[in-house]
């Protein structure tokens, strides 16, 4: 049986390991065994708490930020390369995050509520949305979502600034629904599923009308101070474009109707236009398929991608229940799931349903777990750092990952598409691609990448007595892998590294090493061990 009971007891490595690979972009060595040491309680206290908001991307033409608020044509650079700054930007936070649950959230936001940078084009667009996640990624989803259908972004990429009353646009109120709230459910007739029907989507998209996108960015939400799209008005302050009649909504959402509360002349004003946009967000919200729809999201974000009849009844439907009597909070009902004996495989002896090492990481965990876990520093010259995230951001595309342009806009297909789901993360060009990761790593310095891993300083640095390969080994693959590795596997990576020396000799040649100052061949066993582990399948689960 399934469940949320909390987990008592201090982690350990193993836990920690996993904690962290779940709602960070991993640890260090030094960190996996500081959390070790906590309870699941202390450790999310730990990681739940917030952190300031981060300095916006650097315009290497001009040494400062063009995001205040938008760039200048003939002082900043290019657009195309503006955006590319901002993918970077956003992967250095991820890289920089720390211990903290914050930036994981704030990915989890992006991949459930997505956008595609061939459709938004304005950098200024992606990063005010980002500023959006992450202003409300330890606090409200419904309170964040309100706002999302005004932010420039979702307006753009989903057509809702083609939406007024003379001519309807339902694009977003579909997907709204659809994808990004309660979701469709089963279908009972044609345009008739459980929780909505097509005559929903009409009323709503009327609720949401009138919207149109601020390229100035002038235009600040009143409660985040962040730029937002604009409510049409004539001189009269009138929502012109807005439909300003009665929405009448189905069954499904009780009969509810929706109306402007203030009108000028015929049309209603601004703010009963914003009122109403809350009247719409409370009728979702209300429906207990909306928490339970989320909170799948969020289950197969951060435990698993299958969820049977036990997973909705034991889990689903409480953390459900969580979500919506913290009025959609974000911080509770993960806590709730990521404390649970569920979530660390305590709940039952069961082996076959372990959700650690379960998941395959996707190319942006991969990557950025790995320069985390061996503190690999990014260049600070910011056409260095934009260079070498350049590089960063070829290497993830070629391991399958478009970094904000997924295939449609449900996101990308590793987080929702049954029911294959994380498996898309693996074809054999993409594992090529996630295998030739390592190598250009180890060789990162001569290859471009304008950093490295320097493995013998790193083992050097971080391994308790590097005289010894087994020890070497042992604390490698405890750190590096979710599970511990069967004998069979285990003495596979022993021979690598022991390959030139036998275990016998390890120690001599260690120390020979050190006292010449010629590493070269310690170096190169420890450079084929690393390779060998990275390219391992155990490497690409967390």
């Amino acid at each position: 049986m399934a469940s949320l009971t909390p987990y008592t007891g201090n982690l350990g490595i193993k836990n920690a390991s996993h904690l962290l690979r779940r709602i960070t972009f991993g640890g260090t060595r030094q960190e996996i065994d500081s959390y070790a040491s906590m309870t699941a309680t202390q450790a999310l206290n730990n990681l739940f708490q917030d952190v300031p908001i981060p300095n916006p991307p650097i315009d290497p033409l001009t040494g400062e930020t063009w995001l205040n608020p938008a760039a200048v044509q003939d002082v900043n650079t290019e657009g195309f390369l503006l955006r590319r700054y901002y993918l970077s930007w956003h992967l250095e936070q991820m890289r920089a995050s720390g211990m903290s649950a914050k930036e994981r959230i704030v990915y989890f936001l992006h991949t459930h509520l997505p956008v595609q940078y061939s459709i938004v084009t304005r950098s200024e667009q992606l990063y005010y949305q980002n500023a959006l996640y992450r202003y409300y990624a330890l606090g409200n989803f419904k309170t964040m979502f309100t706002k999302l259908t005004l932010d420039n972004a979702m307006l753009k990429y989903i057509d809702n600034f083609l939406n007024t009353a003379s001519s309807p646009n339902e694009n977003y109120a579909r997907e709204m629904m659809e994808l990004y709230s309660i979701g469709k459910g089963e279908q009972i007739a044609p345009g008739d599923y459980t929780t909505y029907t097509e005559e929903d989507i009409q009323e709503a998209a009327k609720v949401i009308s009138g919207y149109k996108l601020d390229n100035t960015f002038t235009n600040l939400d009143p409660d985040t101070g962040i730029p937002r799209g604009i409510i049409k008005t004539n001189s009269e302050g009138a929502a012109y474009l807005h439909h300003s009649g009665v929405k009448t909504f189905t069954d499904k959402f009780q009969n509810q109707q929706i109306q402007p509360n203030e009108f000028i002349g015929s049309y209603a004003s601004e703010e009963a236009t914003l009122q109403e946009l809350d009247d719409l967000m409370d009728m979702i919200f209300s429906q207990n398929a909306t928490a339970e729809f989320l909170c799948r999201k969020i289950y197969r974000q951060f435990v698993y991608y299958e969820i049977n009849e036990e997973i909705e009844n034991d889990i689903i439907t409480p953390l459900a229940q969580t979500f919506r009597d913290n009025d959609y909070e974000l911080t509770p009902v993960i806590r709730q799931l990521l404390a649970s004996e569920h979530f660390f495989d305590a709940d039952n002896g069961i082996t076959t349903d372990d959700h650690i090492g379960a998941i395959i990481k996707s190319p942006i965990e991969l990557v950025i777990g790995t320069l985390r876990f061996f503190n690999i520093e990014i260049p600070t010259d910011t056409e260095e750092f934009y260079n070498s995230y350049s590089k960063l951001l070829n290497m993830i595309d070629n391991q399958g990952m478009r970094f904000y342009e997924p295939v449609d806009v449900a996101g990308y297909s590793a987080y929702h598409q049954a029911p294959v789901y994380n498996r898309f993360w693996v074809t054999p060009n993409n594992m090529a691609h996630r295998y030739e990761f390592a190598t250009l790593l180890i060789n990162g310095m001569s290859s471009g990448l304008g950093f490295g891993l320097d493995i013998v300083d790193y083992v050097n640095n971080n391994i308790s007595n590097p005289t010894d390969p087994n020890t070497i080994l042992s604390e490698l693959v405890t750190y590096m892998l979710p599970e511990p590795l069967p004998i069979d596997r285990y003495n596979y990576f022993l021979d690598i590294l022991t390959s030139k020396f036998s275990v016998k000799h390890w120690k001599e040649e260690w120390e020979y090493s050190k006292e010449s100052k010629d590493t070269s061949a310690t170096r190169t066993q420890l450079e084929n061990l690393i390779t060998a582990i990275m390219q391992s399948p155990e490497y690409q689960l967390c």
